[in-house]
């Protein structure tokens, strides 16, 4: 497989796939945020990467919550010209 143009070898590619899994990356500290003071970032209420599932957030937002979501990112996201 090539990269930017360089030629990775199977082994460096299986690699770079173990080392970006979800699991793999909820497991480090340099991608997890857990090595962030609980003043800063409190992951005993909320770790930073949680399940991986898409969806689950609507097991945590109200419809009110995800209402005022989308109306608050439709009004930051003007005239970027991304659609979601």
């Amino acid at each position: 497989m090539e990269f930017l143009e360089v030629e990775l070898q199977p082994e460096a590619l299986a690699r770079i796939v173990r080392h970006t899994s979800f699991q793999a990356m909820k497991e480090n500290p340099m991608a997890n945020y857990s090595t962030l003071p609980s003043a800063i970032f409190d992951q005993s209420i909320s770790p930073f990467m949680r399940k991986g599932e898409v969806g689950d957030w609507k097991n945590h937002f109200t419809v009110a919550q995800s209402e005022a979501f989308d109306t608050h990112y439709q009004l930051r996201m003007q005239g970027t010209g991304l659609h979601f």
